[in-house]
């Protein structure tokens, strides 16, 4: 015997569920909560399995009703955008944009960034959390992410907005040693390096001359991030690699001293998107304007 879906059911089911209850989900979307809770039982009936546990603290999710949460949430979050969007008028970034984006990059530009995409877009109320970890962008609830030199990911699609080199820097007073041409590799530097790196090999540059130079660096701190990093080598602790964006500014007002440019790859930041879904005008308009600056 075939089963009919009803849609808004369903669609009441995912909102119950997102919300976390019945009462938030009736204060988030204006139904009353019988009407909620009335959609889920005539769900449940339609299906022959019980999908919350009724009479606890808080709401709970049967393994049935995980799993059709699970499978179901996302399409239903897309119809629904795109049914705001279509109220408001398509192409109008508007609501809010969760964004995740690594601390040195927040720190460093995403406060005056930021501040300009609400100019331009004043109806987008943009939530910029500032972490290292690698985050899930759909398990996590992000609309975008940033990252540099990401794997590759079949889920997530987007578009490179930076390529950067890593350069060498010290604090002002800090003597640049030199040393012979026949030992390039003896070049001892007191280094800030990232922590777990029980061994740190030799730092290759080009100086501003065009000279190659290679330093051997005796690790003084061990920080977890290059925002931690960049900051020691701000208060005179020692050298360090690290992104020439991270240092422009120091660089130019003489906070720090730029020894040479690493022979190295290229640094690539990436802003990205689900692929899966649907590309809302918010998203859209902030990928368009973050690439514009590093353009």
């Amino acid at each position: 015997m075939e089963h009919s879906l009803d849609i808004t059911a369903l669609a009441n089911f995912n909102l119950v569920a997102t919300h976390g209850g019945f009462g938030r989900a009736s204060r988030a979307s204006g139904q009353p909560k019988a009407t909620l809770s009335r959609h889920v039982r005539a769900l449940e009936e339609s299906l022959g399995v019980r999908l919350v546990e009724r009479g606890g603290r808080g709401l709970k999710l049967t393994p049935e009703g995980a799993i059709l949460h699970a499978r179901t949430v996302d399409p239903f979050g897309e119809i629904a955008q795109v049914a705001e969007e279509l109220k408001s008028g398509i192409g109008r970034p508007r609501g809010v944009l969760r964004v995740s984006v690594p601390l040195l990059f927040a720190h460093t530009a995403m406060g005056r960034l930021g501040a300009a995409f609400l100019t331009a877009h004043p109806e987008v109320r943009l939530e910029v959390t500032a972490e290292d970890r690698l985050v899930d962008l759909v398990g996590d609830g992000y609309d975008v992410v940033v990252r540099f030199n990401p794997r590759p990911d079949d889920a997530l699609v987007g578009r490179r907005f930076l390529s950067d080199q890593l350069v060498l820097v010290a604090p002002p007073d800090l003597r640049q040693p030199y040393a012979d041409a026949a030992a390039p590799g003896d070049i001892e530097l007191r280094a800030i390096v990232r922590t777990g790196r029980t061994e740190v090999g030799p730092w290759t540059v080009v100086d501003a001359a065009g000279c190659v130079r290679t330093y051997r660096p005796r690790p003084v701190l061990c920080f977890s991030t290059p925002l931690l990093i960049r900051n020691a080598v701000l208060a005179g602790a020692g050298a360090a690699m690290v992104p020439r964006f991270a240092v422009a500014e120091d660089i130019a007002a003489r906070r720090v001293v730029e020894w040479g440019v690493a022979q190295a790859p290229a640094i690539e930041g990436w802003v990205l998107h689900a692929s899966r879904r649907l590309v809302s005008p918010k998203v859209s308009a902030f990928v368009d304007f973050l690439c514009r600056p590093f353009t």
